[in-house]
């Protein structure tokens, strides 16, 4: 997929099938209007192109980083996107002008896929049934998408951000694609866990809704290999005072020095919330215990190794 950022280097695109949204989380009401664009494009021959933006326009804080949107709108099959930088000077843009000088001269949109819900404009004035009224005189051919349900309840970015802060997770991972996950990089720690005979990648995550504080089952996604561990969320009760929040995975069976690197991690199970523990022998037995109950979990071997 290819990524602009703004219209300086945007090149013409043959046949634009447009999917315009903040799609923040790519969540399954987006991959509806995301997957149908893309077979929009592929039927006329054309190219899939999506429209998002960055920051939130609603100055709420974001499900996902854009480097992780981007890297599930692509997954997505999407052709190109266009990040659009939301700021003070755009959101004086109206929607009229939106259309004339945005989706018509500069992308040239053929068709323009959006959700019922989808605000634009200044002032939030542009919806779907503006595009709507504007089709024919910028000769593009729209689709509007009803918002998607499950049990009753309206999948939304809000929703999902609100579940996953109060640690319900499964109900999230029902409206996102795929379990919650967080990507990150990886950064030094103090070694402590090493120390105690588990060493663990530090993570520095980018600008991602967190789940609770706890000890978690993890899928790792690193490059293009998969590897399974445990994940602890939290400020590291045994070791220290200050209530700094810290992330840390412990891979099974791993020892590859992955300073740098960006590891996606997947939360498939809370095993237990975070304690004190009177020794580091005590904090090492829990460990211990988290590792085969996880393993166990998994139905890994307990001396499994990763390929």
């Amino acid at each position: 997929m290819q990524v602009f950022y703004g219209f300086k280097k945007l090149r013409k695109f043959k046949k634009p099938v447009v999917a315009l949204g903040v799609f923040d989380g790519v969540h399954k009401g987006h991959a509806v209007i995301l997957s149908s664009a893309v077979k929009q494009a592929k039927k006329i021959k054309g190219t899939s192109v999506t429209v998002t933006f960055w920051p939130h326009p609603h100055k709420e804080e974001s499900l996902i980083s854009l480097g992780h949107r981007l890297k599930l709108i692509a997954e997505l099959g999407i052709d190109a996107c266009i990040v659009i930088r939301f700021n003070k000077k755009f959101a004086r843009i109206s929607a009229g002008d939106f259309i004339k000088n945005i989706l018509y001269k500069k992308i040239g949109a053929r068709f323009i896929f959006v959700g019922t819900n989808f605000n634009f404009g200044s002032g939030g004035r542009g919806d779907a049934k503006f595009l709507k009224a504007n089709a024919k005189k910028y000769n593009f051919k729209l689709k509007v998408f009803p918002v998607l349900k499950i049990n009753q309840q309206v999948i939304s970015s809000t929703l999902i951000r609100q579940l996953i802060k109060s640690g319900k997770l499964e109900q999230a991972e029902k409206m996102l694609r795929q379990p919650v996950s967080i990507l990150g990089t990886v950064i030094k720690g103090n070694s402590l866990a090493r120390k105690l005979g588990f060493p663990t990648a530090n993570i520095d995550p980018h600008h991602e809704v967190m789940p609770p504080s706890g000890v978690y089952i993890v899928k790792v996604v690193l490059g293009k290999k998969i590897f399974y561990g445990v994940c602890s969320i939290g400020t590291k009760p045994t070791f220290y005072t200050k209530k700094l929040q810290h992330i840390e995975v412990h891979l099974f069976n791993f020892r590859k020095d992955i300073y740098g690197k960006y590891l996606e991690i997947y939360f498939i199970e809370k095993i237990r919330n975070q304690k004190k523990f009177s020794s580091h022998v005590n904090l090492t037995k829990e460990i211990k215990k988290d590792i085969i109950y996880a393993k166990h979990a998994l139905s890994l071997p307990q001396k499994h190794h990763n390929s």
